[in-house]
């Protein structure tokens, strides 16, 4: 019989004073997020603010072509829907499940009124958000600038920070749509990581087998964003990995 997740799995909702968890738990409804599940599509109202558990969702951005990219990702280390409280009530992305797992969910009008309270809640979010504004801004310079190789060792180490382990689930379709390039270059860029021994690929499995030299070959994008994270979140945003990759 599998364990279902706590709220307490997912940090922001850690990290919240008890008297704000008294107010906010009895209401969170815990989700199945199957991958590939699309929580919202562009100018989609935002009922609900969602807490990752175990589960990562991407915010893309979605051309007219058809072509996407990847604005950033959310995973156990924060929510998705910062709109609820912010006032936008409504967001040019989409909101889809990169690797399937669980959430909270929560009414956006709930989050809002405790939000208004101009409590704790209230700093926490706003240290999140910004946060959230380094990850997207870094990530356009980082798909501006810098190579197919060292965007996927970032996009990799970010979703290593969000998981239990050094595994994860995912296509090299699902990897070029979040980074917004060609499959065929996700396959080169994933031989030659295959090559030096940094992971193991095998039908949409990737392995994690050597985390130091992952982050050497990365570029700085993915230390800036750590850094200004556990800057502004110490202890909540980026956990100390607790998987071995043995």
């Amino acid at each position: 019989m599998s364990v279902l997740p706590t709220p307490q799995q997912n940090h922001l909702l850690a990290a919240l004073p008890a008297e704000v968890q008294d107010r906010i738990f009895p209401h969170l409804e815990l989700v199945s997020l199957p991958l590939g599940k699309v929580l919202y599509e562009s100018g989609d109202t935002l009922c609900h603010a969602y807490f990752p558990t175990d589960a990562i969702i991407s915010l893309l951005y979605v051309m007219e072509s058809g072509a996407s990219a990847e604005i950033l990702m959310v995973g156990n280390d924060g929510l998705i829907s910062v709109a609820s409280f912010m006032g936008g009530e409504s967001t040019p992305s989409r909101g889809i499940v990169q690797c399937a797992g669980y959430a909270y969910r929560l009414l956006g009008k709930r989050l809002k009124d405790e939000f208004d309270r101009h409590g704790e809640l209230l700093h926490l979010m706003l240290r999140y958000t910004q946060a959230l504004i380094t990850q997207t801004a870094q990530t356009a310079v980082c798909n501006r600038h810098h190579s197919i190789d060292q965007q996927l060792c970032r996009l990799l180490l970010l979703l290593m920070d969000r998981l239990p382990d050094n595994q994860l689930t995912m296509t090299q379709e699902l990897i070029a749509n979040m980074l917004g390039v060609r499959r065929e270059g996700v396959t080169e860029a994933a031989g030659k990581l295959q090559k030096l021994g940094v992971i193991e690929y095998s039908r949409g499995h990737i392995k994690v087998l050597d985390r130091p030299k992952l982050e050497e070959l990365s570029c700085e994008c993915y230390a800036i964003v750590k850094k200004e994270a556990e800057r502004l979140l110490p202890n909540i945003y980026f956990p100390a990995s607790g998987y071995s990759s043995e």
